[in-house]
C-alpha cells in the first residue's frame, strides 16, 4: 500500500547513525522527526515528506458542508448526498425490521380474556336466566353467521380482506407518522391486525406494539385461512353491553341468535366495532344520529363491494332499533340455587370436568320452568309474612326450603332460602331436616311389597290396607322376639300425637291420619332395612337414611326437599320412578354436549303404588292434609312432623307434578336444629306447622296443575 502523492521518488535510505558513545550527550531539547531528513514510513522503504503528507490529508477533507459553496448552498446537501443517506436510513431500517420479523413469533397462547367465555343459562322455554363468568362471550362457528352478516363486518372494517397479506401499507405509514409526531398510533388496522390485537397483545396504541402486530399479523395470514381469522375476529371483537363476541351481542342488542340476523341488523352491529360508546343508541346523546349514519354508510358500502344488491339495500330503509340493554342477570334471589343446581348435575352427569366449565362457552338449558319459579317463591314469601322475627323469638332463623319435581324426573322449580347471595347454603337440597310422619308411606309401601314377620321363623304374611294395627296411645313395641328394650332396659312405647288413642285402626287410615304408634310397629314387622330399600328405590338417597332405630319409620331419616318430592312422584306415576334432574341441554360453541338424562323405571309394583297413593288421597279429603283440598281434585298428600318438633314438612302431588316443602328452625352458630314450638304466633304444645302445608296449596293453586 502506498500513499497517494502526485509524485513518488526513491531515495537511498540515510547510512545508520552511529552508536552512541560516551561522548554523546542523552540529554537535550526534543528533537522533531523530520529534522534530520525525511522519515521512512513504510516497509518498502517508500518516505513522505511533510508537503507531500499535507497534500494527501487535503484530499480527505470532509465534504459537508460543502466546499466551494457559499451562503446556504454551503450547507445544503448535494442530491447524491441526500440520496446516499436515505439509501444508508433505509438499509438500516430494513435490516433492523428484517431482525425484528425474525424474531418475533406468534405466541403460543391467547389472552385469558380470549379464550375465557360465560357460561349461560337458560329457562325451560329457551329465555335467558343467567350467565356466569367474568367474561360475557360465546363462541360460534362462522358457518352459523349469516353471509351478509359476515360481509358488514368486512364492509365497514376491511374490504379487502380476502386479498391483501393480513396489514394495511397506509396504516403503517400512518403509524409511523403519528410516532414521529409524537403522538399515539390508531388506526387503518386490518382485520386479521384487530385479531391479533384482541387475542394476542395488548390495547395500548404504541409503535412497539403495532409493529408487533404487524409481524404476528402477516405470519398469522400465511398460518390460518381467511375463514379462520374472520371467525376468531368475530369471536372476540367487543361490541359493547358486557359483550364480547357477535354471538352475545345478537343477544345484547336484538336478544336473538346471531343466525337469526339480517343484513340490516348486520350492519348495526359492525357499525359498533368502530367504538361501541360511540354508537349504541342506549349509551349517550347523539349516539342514535351517529348509529344511523354508519349503519346507512356500511350498507351503502355493501352495495359498493358488490355483496348487496340494490334491490335489497332499497328493503332497508329503517334503522334497525335495537333493545334495551337487558338487566344484568345475575345470582341474586332464587337464581343463583337454580344455577348452582343445574352446574352440580352437569358436572356430576357429563364428561365435562370443572376447569372445562370453567373456561366457560358452554349454553344450559335447565328443567326450571320461569311461571312455576316466580309462582312458588310468591307463595313461600307470603307464608314468611306471618312470621315475626322482630318480635318472636320462635320466629327467628326459621328455613324453608321447596322443590318441585315432575314424575319424569324434571326438576321445575325449587325454593333454596331467601337470596343466594345472603345465604348460599340451599334448603331445597339440604339433608338435615327429619321427614317425620311424611316418611310413614314407604313404611306403608314395603309393607304392602313385601309383607310382614310378626313370629321369629314364621313365614311372612300379606297385609292390605284394611289390615288393622293397634292405634292407641303408648303400646308397647314388639318385635319377633317379644318386646323391645332400650339400652337403659326399659320397654320401648310409641307415642301418638297429642297422646290421642285410636284403637283398632286400618294402615290405610293410620297413613291418612298420621298415627304413630301402627306405623313404628308397621315398620318393625316389615323391617326397618326392607322399609329403607324401598324408601332409596322410590327416589331418596341411602345417605340421608342414616342409622335405623326403632322410630325409624316415624322419620328419622333427612331427605331433601328435591328427593321428597321426587320420591312421592314414583307413587303418582303408578310406581314409575326417574330420578331428578335439572339440565335437560347442553351445548358448546353450537355442538352438543352429551348429558346423561335418567330413564323411569318400575320402581315399585303399581298396586302397591296404587295403594299408597289412595291413602295419600284420603289424607287430603278426610285426614291430616284436608287444607290441601282447596288445591283442586285428584290432590294427594301427606304432613310430615318430627318426634322432637323440630321439623315440619308436606309432601303432595296432582296431576303430574309432585312438592315438597320443609320447615325448620337452625341455630346458625351450632347449625342445630331449634324446636318449632310457638312458630308463628301458635299456641305453646302445637305440634308441627300449618305453614308448609298452606305455602303448598298457596303455590298449588297458583299454578292449577292440570
Amino acid at each position: 500500500m502506498r500513499w497517494p502523492t502526485r509524485s513518488t521518488r526513491r531515495t537511498r535510505p540515510p547510512p545508520p547513525a552511529p552508536p552512541p558513545s560516551a561522548d554523546t550527550p542523552r540529554t537535550g531539547p526534543a528533537v522533531s522527526p523530520w529534522a534530520a531528513g525525511p522519515l521512512p514510513l513504510l516497509p518498502d522503504g517508500t518516505v513522505i515528506t511533510r508537503k507531500q503528507l499535507a497534500t494527501a490529508l487535503r484530499r480527505f477533507r470532509p465534504v459537508y458542508p460543502r466546499p466551494g459553496r457559499t451562503g446556504f448552498r454551503h450547507w445544503v446537501p448535494s442530491w447524491r448526498q441526500t440520496l446516499g443517506l436515505f439509501g444508508l436510513v433505509a438499509t438500516v431500517v430494513a435490516g433492523v425490521l428484517t431482525i425484528m420479523f425474525m424474531r418475533t413469533a406468534i405466541p403460543a397462547g391467547l389472552n385469558a380474556f380470549a379464550t375465557q367465555q360465560d357460561n349461560v343459562y337458560y329457562w325451560a322455554d329457551g329465555s335467558e336466566m343467567a350467565r356466569t363468568g367474568e367474561v360475557d362471550r360465546q363462541d360460534t362457528p362462522l358457518a352459523k353467521v349469516p353471509e351478509k352478516v359476515r360481509w358488514a363486518a368486512l364492509a365497514a372494517e376491511n374490504e379487502t380482506f380476502y386479498s391483501d397479506s393480513g396489514v394495511s401499507v397506509s396504516g403503517m405509514v400512518r403509524a409511523v407518522s403519528r410516532m414521529v409526531a409524537g403522538a399515539d398510533t390508531q388506526g387503518g388496522s386490518t382485520i386479521t391486525q384487530q385479531y391479533v390485537k384482541n387475542a394476542y397483545l395488548n390495547q395500548r396504541q404504541t409503535f412497539s406494539r403495532k409493529l408487533t402486530e404487524m409481524f404476528i399479523a402477516i405470519k398469522l395470514d400465511n398460518r390460518m385461512s381467511k375463514d379462520e381469522i374472520l371467525e376468531q375476529y368475530l369471536n372476540t371483537s367487543w361490541y359493547g353491553r358486557g359483550a364480547y363476541g357477535i354471538q352475545r351481542a345478537a343477544h345484547a342488542y336484538y336478544g336473538k341468535d346471531v343466525s337469526q340476523l339480517n343484513a340490516s341488523e348486520g350492519a348495526f352491529l359492525a357499525s359498533l366495532l368502530k367504538g361501541a360508546a360511540l354508537y349504541d343508541p342506549a349509551s349517550g346523546a347523539g349516539n342514535h344520529k351517529r348509529a344511523v349514519e354508519r349503519w346507512s354508510w356500511v350498507l351503502d358500502r355493501m352495495v359498493a363491494t358488490g355483496k348487496l344488491s340494490q334491490q335489497e339495500r332499497a328493503q332497508y330503509t329503517r334503522f334497525p332499533e335495537p333493545i334495551a340493554p337487558p338487566k344484568v342477570t345475575g345470582l341474586a334471589g332464587q337464581t343463583g340455587y337454580l344455577v348452582e343446581t343445574a352446574r352440580a348435575y352437569l358436572l356430576a352427569h357429563s364428561h365435562v370436568s370443572e376447569r372445562e366449565f370453567a373456561l366457560g362457552g358452554y349454553q344450559i338449558r335447565t328443567t326450571f320452568e320461569k311461571k312455576r319459579m316466580a309462582a312458588l317463591t310468591r307463595a313461600v314469601e307470603r307464608a314468611r309474612d306471618g312470621l315475626a322475627p322482630d318480635r318472636r323469638a320462635a320466629d327467628r332463623d326459621v328455613r324453608v326450603g321447596a322443590a318441585s319435581v315432575a314424575t319424569d324426573g324434571r326438576v321445575v322449580a325449587l325454593y333454596g332460602g331467601s337470596d343466594y347471595l345472603e345465604q348460599g347454603f340451599n334448603d331445597a337440597n339440604s339433608s338435615v331436616v327429619p321427614a317425620g310422619s311424611a316418611f310413614t308411606p314407604f313404611v306403608y309401601a314395603a309393607a304392602l311389597r313385601d309383607g310382614v314377620q310378626r313370629e321369629r321363623g314364621k313365614p311372612r304374611t300379606g297385609v292390605t290396607p284394611a289390615t288393622l294395627y293397634d292405634g292407641d296411645d303408648k303400646v308397647s313395641l314388639q318385635t319377633p322376639e317379644g318386646p323391645y328394650w332400650d339400652r337403659s332396659g326399659k320397654i320401648v312405647r310409641a307415642v301418638n300425637d297429642g297422646e290421642r288413642s285410636w284403637g283398632k285402626i286400618s294402615l290405610k287410615d293410620a297413613v291418612a291420619q298420621s298415627v304413630n304408634t301402627p306405623m313404628m310397629q308397621l315398620g318393625m314387622d316389615v323391617g326397618l332395612d326392607r322399609v329403607g330399600e324401598v324408601g332409596v328405590q322410590a327416589g331418596l338417597l341411602e345417605s340421608s337414611l342414616g342409622g335405623k332405630p326403632p322410630s325409624f319409620p316415624l322419620g328419622t331419616a333427612t331427605p331433601s326437599a328435591i328427593r321428597m318430592a321426587d320420591a312421592y312422584a314414583t307413587f303418582a306415576a303408578k310406581g314409575r320412578h326417574a330420578e331428578p334432574y335439572s339440565v335437560a341441554g347442553l351445548r358448546r360453541n353450537g355442538d352438543d354436549v352429551p348429558v346423561a338424562r335418567p330413564e323411569s323405571e318400575q320402581a315399585l309394583p303399581p298396586h302397591v303404588a296404587g295403594a299408597v297413593d289412595d291413602a295419600l288421597r284420603e289424607a287430603v279429603r278426610d285426614g291430616t292434609a284436608k287444607p290441601a283440598q282447596a288445591a283442586g281434585p285428584g290432590t294427594a298428600g301427606k304432613t310430615g312432623t318430627a318426634q322432637d318438633n323440630k321439623s315440619a314438612w308436606y309432601v303432595g302431588y296432582r296431576g303430574s307434578l309432585s312438592t315438597a316443602v320443609s320447615l325448620a328452625r337452625i341455630d346458625p352458630r351450632t347449625q342445630e336444629l331449634l324446636p318449632l314450638d310457638g312458630i308463628g304466633g301458635t299456641p305453646e304444645g302445637t305440634v308441627g306447622s300449618s305453614l308448609p302445608i298452606k305455602l303448598w296449596t298457596r303455590y298449588m293453586t297458583a299454578m292449577q296443575e292440570p
